[in-house]
């Protein structure tokens, strides 16, 4: 029998858990989905079992799979790269309403939410979040630990560089082949942003059209 963590106690974590059991009660339905973090919540939440990390690290009797639903790609990474060095496996959690159509290629450790659309001829790397009723159009790349919320919408031909996070309602506009719309590495792009050019690599966006946020 297998275990399967869910890290994070968190809201996106409790959203992300009954997708997680309709994956695996489908298919294993003598495996356990918990949720997992260095401290238990106070208020247990009902109908689900938690774990604290050390506990289900040490777990040497089950054959161990994660997900992590934590938004910080700083905190997600360090979450991979120590639960890979203990053996533990990435998992992807897709809904059931998701739709993937043609030529996709997408990482490990993936959360697609209800609602979500990858069409076609993407390229999407590791732990890429995909919040409800996102989409991401054909012939896009993006890179590892990138976070949609809600409603993003990424139209073809962008390229999303690794640690990207891009908030809720925003609006990327089309690239081209020749001339993709490219989001450098590790942008913020503010909620309802409307993103008509390029976004240099950690620079924060806001507005329509978006353009760098000053205090």
């Amino acid at each position: 029998m297998a275990i399967y963590g869910l890290v994070g106690i968190s809201g996106f974590g409790r959203e992300v858990m009954p997708l997680l059991k309709a994956n695996i009660d489908n298919k294993h339905p003598s495996s356990q989905c918990v949720f997992v973090d260095i401290k238990l919540s106070k208020n247990q939440i009902k109908g689900n079992v938690e774990m604290l990390e050390q506990d289900f690290l040490e777990n040497k009797s089950q054959e161990k799979f994660f997900n992590v639903a934590i938004a910080d790609y700083k905190i997600r990474k360090k979450v991979v790269e120590k639960y890979t060095l203990e053996g533990c496996k990435p998992i992807s959690i897709i809904s059931e309403t998701a739709l993937m159509l043609d030529r996709n290629n997408i990482g490990d450790g993936a959360i697609l939410c209800g609602f979500t659309h990858i069409t076609s001829d993407a390229k999407i790397g590791d732990y890429f979040h995909c919040n409800i009723y996102s989409y991401v159009a054909h012939d896009c790349i993006i890179g590892n630990y990138v976070t949609f919320a809600p409603q993003v919408c990424c139209n073809g031909n962008v390229h999303i560089n690794d640690y990207v996070y891009i908030g809720t309602g925003a609006i990327i506009k089309q690239g081209t082949p020749e001339r993709p719309l490219v989001i450098g590495e590790g942008a913020i792009i503010g909620m309802g942003a409307v993103v008509t050019k390029d976004v240099a690599p950690y620079e924060v966006v806001v507005g329509n059209p978006a353009k760098p946020f000053s205090k």
